[in-house]
């Protein structure tokens, strides 16, 4: 994990956003990974954004997870979701994920609209402790990762958690083709 200085993340809640402290502090016994093997290291805030935090950290963007939010229309009603994909990779939001979410229209969700609605710090968005009842697409590349690392709901630091488990997330779904490849 490049030279990320990793501890366990519920020993260092100072670097975790609200929501997800307290998603850990609930964390599901069946999950594919305990609590305890959640692990969280600091980073220089200004370096949290994907390209300048993997060459900084030496962190393969192959093992870099990002969180996308979406929101898609049909009508007036508005659906929110997660998008879980590697940093290798673009979303596919105007065909796999609109369908997915059977809305007319697709669009990655207003800045403005994503922190208010998680709670998290843009840039650090992660998929723990997202509203529970929105949908968390997986591309199934990352559940493939043995271990990636993603947000913390923080821009100062990020965590390192086994791919597996974010496929494991309460409301998840692995998606096959959810990315595609960046050219």
């Amino acid at each position: 994990m490049g030279s990320l200085k990793l501890e366990p993340a519920q020993s260092r809640l100072d670097l975790l956003a609200d929501p997800v402290a307290k998603a850990l502090a609930v964390w599901p016994d069946d999950a594919p990974v305990d609590a305890d093997q959640v692990m969280v290291a600091p980073i220089d805030a200004e370096l949290a954004d994907t390209a300048a935090f993997c060459e900084f950290y030496g962190v393969g963007l192959d093992v870099s997870a990002n969180c996308v939010i979406v929101a898609g229309r049909r009508g007036e009603i508005t659906r929110y979701a997660a998008c879980i994909i590697l940093a290798t990779t673009r979303a596919d939001v105007n065909g796999v994920v609109r369908r997915h979410l059977d809305v007319r229209k697709c669009s990655f969700a207003p800045m403005d609209d994503a922190v208010a609605k998680t709670g998290m710090e843009y840039g650090g968005i992660t998929p723990i402790g997202l509203p529970a009842d929105w949908p968390i697409l997986v591309d199934s590349r990352v559940v493939a990762t043995p271990h990636v690392i993603i947000g913390s709901g923080v821009r100062h630091s990020k965590i390192a958690i086994a791919g597996p488990a974010l496929g494991a997330l309460p409301g998840a779904e692995v998606i096959e083709g959810l990315a595609r490849e960046l050219a």
